[in-house]
């Protein structure tokens, strides 16, 4: 359907896609997946025509027609949700916006003016029907509920719905395009787990083939047929999802770096023989000979150093107590709306809590509740009485760099007794290495930000960490690296993600925020999952058996109703 041949792209600032050959078929979903920087994004700009490429070729049919799916979702808050709809019919638009001014013009119009106003009124229902502007109209009122809104939500203002909802808008949009390819960037950004589900849903029933870029492992594992990695400038093709990429390609380092090691040690052989009768009045034809087959053979490379094996590790923090938070009858409010009710909840030395649960739930402000730097309206919230240091990483975090420092002063300035290639090695694990060590922050993307704060807080001895969304814009590489060092923390550690497969790394114990409450689940995410899934069922089946009661009383009272009305009968008949 569509096929990448030999693409290059060179910037003034250097090269950035090297060979990228890769293609995509109907019915697939191609997730494409690298380290930030790695020309991911610039691939999908080259296959909408928005930046050339300086090599290569794109080869797809002619009128096919891609349409894409972007981290910010293009809507207009002073909108109505189905005026937000109507947009991506330009043309029809206009004429239907007309067709609703003109009847309006013409109760106040005078004889000459209504009459031009009832031929302009003709001309543009017979422009509106040309534009087949019923038949849109009708798959607007069709996308709708398939975007999960109910029959009121038309009239609505785009502002009332929360950036989940507005997503629900922006693919509704794309999709109102009928296209022939569709390419997400990130869609998952900002998403909460329960938003990310139901998208996770909603495409695979799709039969749109997709090209896919996120950071979010676990919606590249259900979702994608194939992964392509781009690695220096240089495009893999893997068949199936991320979790089969992630096997081939440490299949593919094993065989490479196998053969790599039996050609070198093939070439220092001959080369050895080589050197020592190149001299040789009997043996130098021999040598010559072999010296000028070594010159001919195609050198096999090693395979490049895979990113994932930087490792980081926490700064040594003194042991707490036991008891590191208690949280006990907490009542908080935001607004008008209740966020916590009589909640409670006990965080024990060496827990790593994932609290879960959608936008507007109150993870956030929970968070800030346990730092102290929001107070609850009731009940209490205290850090433990022995020896608990908090380190707190908020979302925003990144906005508080000083950005005309360059990256290095940053870290320098947390740790002014670390020599500069200590420093070096750091940044390097935090994935600056060469001249970005040397970038003004202000220079920084915004992934490169969030990389830099999290360094930076990381520094600090900690032995209660608290993470409101610390994966948000890392890379992948970046995400694992992190999620490793967590794994080795031996202290506590509360967090907020709506990365799954981030949370299904680290975190021993999950907490729900629902209906105001702190539920706790006592085991990983998995196990969380499967208790969700329990209840759900156990909720479903008591409904059935309600419904089945309610029948079941509703038939005993007709039958009494029967039998009175049998036995008034049979007295009516005696009397």
């Amino acid at each position: 359907m569509l096929r990448l041949e030999k693409i290059t792209k060179i910037y003034p600032t250097g090269e950035v896609l090297k060979d990228i050959n890769w293609e995509v078929k109907t019915g697939e979903r191609i997730g494409l997946v690298g380290v930030n920087g790695a020309g991911k994004s610039t691939q999908l700009k080259i296959i909408q025509g928005e930046v050339e490429p300086t090599s290569g070729n794109i080869i797809r049919p002619n009128g096919m027609h891609i349409a894409a799916l972007n981290q910010e979702f293009e809507v207009d808050p002073r909108r109505t949700v189905r005026e937000e709809f109507w947009t991506v019919f330009t043309e029809a638009d206009k004429i239907q916006k007309a067709l609703a001014d003109l009847p309006v013009k013409m109760e106040s119009a005078d004889p000459d003016e209504l009459e031009q106003l009832i031929h302009q009124l003709d001309k543009k229902q017979r422009q509106f029907e040309a534009l087949d502007g019923y038949g849109l109209e009708a798959r607007i009122e069709k996308i709708l509920p398939e975007m999960g809104f109910d029959s009121d939500a038309g009239e609505r203002l785009v502002s009332s719905y929360s950036g989940g909802w507005q997503m629900r808008m922006g693919l509704g949009k794309v999709l109102l395009q009928s296209p022939d390819l569709l390419l997400l960037d990130e869609p998952t950004n900002h998403l909460d787990l329960e938003t990310i589900e139901w998208l996770e849903t909603y495409l695979k029933g799709l039969s749109i083939p997709m090209v896919i870029i996120s950071h979010d492992r676990e919606f590249l594992d259900r979702l994608c047929t194939s992964i392509v990695e781009t690695e220096r400038g240089v495009s893999t093709t893997y068949l199936g999802n991320y979790s089969a990429y992630l096997t081939q390609k440490a299949e593919n380092q094993v065989a490479q770096m196998s053969t790599y090691e039996r050609q070198q040690k093939e070439l220092a052989k001959q080369q050895t023989f080589v050197d020592k009768f190149r001299a040789s009045a009997t043996r130098s034809t021999q040598a010559k000979s072999r010296e000028k087959q070594l010159a001919k053979i195609e050198r096999i490379e090693a395979p490049t150093a895979d990113l994932r094996g930087l490792q980081f590790q926490f700064q040594p923090a003194p042991r707490s107590g036991r008891e590191v938070v208690t949280i006990a009858d907490m009542t908080h409010t935001y607004g008008d709306k209740i966020l916590f009710l009589g909640a409670s909840l006990e965080v024990e030395r060496g827990d790593r809590i994932a609290f879960v649960g959608p936008n507007g739930a109150g993870k956030s402000t929970l968070l800030r509740l346990i730092t102290g730097s929001e107070k609850a309206d009731d009940g209490t919230v205290q850090l433990g009485a022995h020896n608990v240091l908090p380190g707190y990483f908020e979302q925003n975090q990144a906005e508080a760099l000083n950005l005309a420092k360059t990256v290095m002063d940053t870290i320098h300035d947390e740790v002014p007794d670390w020599t500069n290639e200590e420093v070096r090695t750091l940044l390097g694990r935090f994935l600056f290495s060469g001249d970005a060590a040397f970038k003004k922050v202000e220079a920084l993307s915004g992934g490169e930000k969030a990389r830099l704060a999290l360094a930076k807080m990381l520094l600090q001895p900690a032995n209660l960490l608290i993470l409101d969304e610390p994966t948000n814009h890392l890379d992948i590489p970046a995400k694992e690296m992190l999620e490793n060092a967590l794994k080795n923390y031996d202290g506590t550690a509360l967090i907020v993600s709506h990365d799954r497969y981030f949370i299904s790394q680290v975190a021993n114990k999950i907490v729900e925020l629902r209906d105001g409450e702190l539920r706790l689940y006592r085991g990983d995410y998995r196990y969380y999952l499967d208790k969700v899934a329990e209840e759900k069922e156990r909720v479903h089946l008591e409904a059935i058996e309600a419904q089945k009661a309610e029948k079941a009383a509703e038939k005993r009272q007709k039958q009494r109703e029967k039998q009175a009305e049998k036995r008034k009968a049979q007295a009516t008949t005696k009397g």
